[in-house]
């Protein structure tokens, strides 16, 4: 094949790659006046917006509650646009779950809309904890697609660990049950609607990630009191919506695992990397996308944390 040919497919290839790869917000219906916005589950890139990660609404007599708001303004406009394919209705309050930046950092679109923003106190602490080093971070993902975006909190965040209200005839319950993936995360529980929004304390259909600054201990003890809500519907962080079973079987059991496993093995005074290299086949969730690239890293996180005990 001549090699101008072959340069033209490749060429036509890297496009169609392109293409595929890009994100826009769709609404999926949950149940009666509740959607959820679910990212695709691979990495932040500058066609998803860095809107790798599930969103959601409520439409109220009033207007839209929305949960979480995107990592841009450009996205906060996309998922407004998204919002505009299922009601004509404002967005008059959004409710932060979290301090990841594609959880809160198009806040700053929907408040110049006229929107209210809800928090927990400790939330808004970890948000503007990791503020700076996320924007740095996202400029370097999104480039100019950031610009205009300003870090934007909850002028009147709530200084308690549940709160219960209503907006638009419908109930809300912004609920802490420990620190997670992020210090601060935070679930919404729509109780007449059965649903819950476990925001990044829920992983499926992909691996969850620790970080550093998770904390193990507290997300598996976290996971199983959201449990008790007993939820018919649960839109988790990652993944698609999804019910309770799947919600246990590939984050519930997973934390369980980690922190039973390890601890043992602490208890045992194994060393880590001989830790890691035992626990690195784990069949139950090789199923899940980026198993290959987190597990390891989440037994050597988990060792660490649970070693300082």
């Amino acid at each position: 094949m001549p090699r101008s040919i072959t340069a033209l497919l490749g060429v036509v290839t890297l496009l169609a790659a392109t293409a595929a790869a890009a994100h826009e917000p769709t609404p999926e219906r949950v149940t009666d006046g509740v959607y959820a916005l679910v990212g695709p589950i691979t990495g932040r890139t500058a066609e998803n917006d860095a809107l790798n990660n599930n969103l959601g609404f409520v439409v109220t007599e009033t207007g839209v509650v929305l949960i979480d708001s995107g990592a841009s303004t450009l996205g906060a406009q996309k998922i407004d646009a998204a919002i505009d394919t299922v009601t004509d209705k404002p967005v008059t309050h959004v409710i932060n779950t979290g301090s990841q930046d594609h959880r809160w950092l198009g806040n700053g679109y929907f408040r110049d809309q006229g929107a209210e923003i809800i928090a927990l106190a400790r939330t808004v602490a970890t948000q503007k904890r990791f503020a700076e080093p996320h924007m740095d971070r996202l400029e370097g993902i999104l480039g100019e697609r950031l610009e205009g975006t300003t870090p934007v909190h909850a002028a009147d965040p709530i200084d308690a660990d549940r709160a219960t209200f209503e907006i638009g005839g419908t109930q809300f319950q912004l609920l802490f049950f420990g620190d997670a993936h992020f210090p601060g995360d935070a679930v919404v529980w729509l109780p007449k609607q059965e649903t819950v929004f476990t925001g990044d304390l829920v992983y499926v259909d992909r691996m969850l990630g620790i970080h550093p600054f998770s904390d193990v201990v507290s997300w598996r003890r976290a996971f199983h009191a959201m449990e008790k809500l007993e939820p018919e519907h649960v839109v988790p962080g990652h993944g698609g919506v999804c019910d309770l079973e799947q919600a246990r079987s590939e984050t519930g059991d997973y934390l369980d695992f980690l922190v039973t496993e390890v601890r043992d093995a602490v208890a045992d005074f194994q060393g880590l990397q001989t830790t890691v290299d035992e626990l690195a086949d784990a069949p139950r969730f090789e199923h899940l996308e980026h198993f290959d690239s987190w597990h390891r890293t989440n037994i050597n996180r988990a060792f660490l944390q649970l070693e300082m005990e």
